[in-house]
């Protein structure tokens, strides 16, 4: 995942970040930042139920640096641990 910040995704579209959050903050209800957080835990959870990858794998996919570093941004927004979640 080769755009991971709100700047990543403006300079791409060639705006300024702040006119980004603003139109999806108008349109959504949503800043970029949670937009983007949302579209990788929707892919971290696809990816736990439909594949055999173990979590430290999985991880380094959508550019977190730590194995840690996912499992607590997963456990924020799920309420329980990638491993409890494909387990389920």
């Amino acid at each position: 995942m080769s755009l991971r910040t709100a700047s990543d995704f403006a300079r791409q579209l060639n705006i300024h970040f702040n006119h980004l959050n603003r139109a999806l903050k108008a349109i959504t209800d949503k800043t970029t930042t949670q937009t983007i957080g949302e579209r990788i835990l929707q892919e971290a959870k696809i990816t736990l139920r439909h594949s055999n990858w173990n979590v430290s794998e999985f991880s380094d996919a959508p550019g977190f640096v730590e194995v840690t570093h996912f499992n607590n941004f997963f456990k924020k927004h799920v309420g329980q641990s990638p491993l409890k979640f494909r387990n389920q």
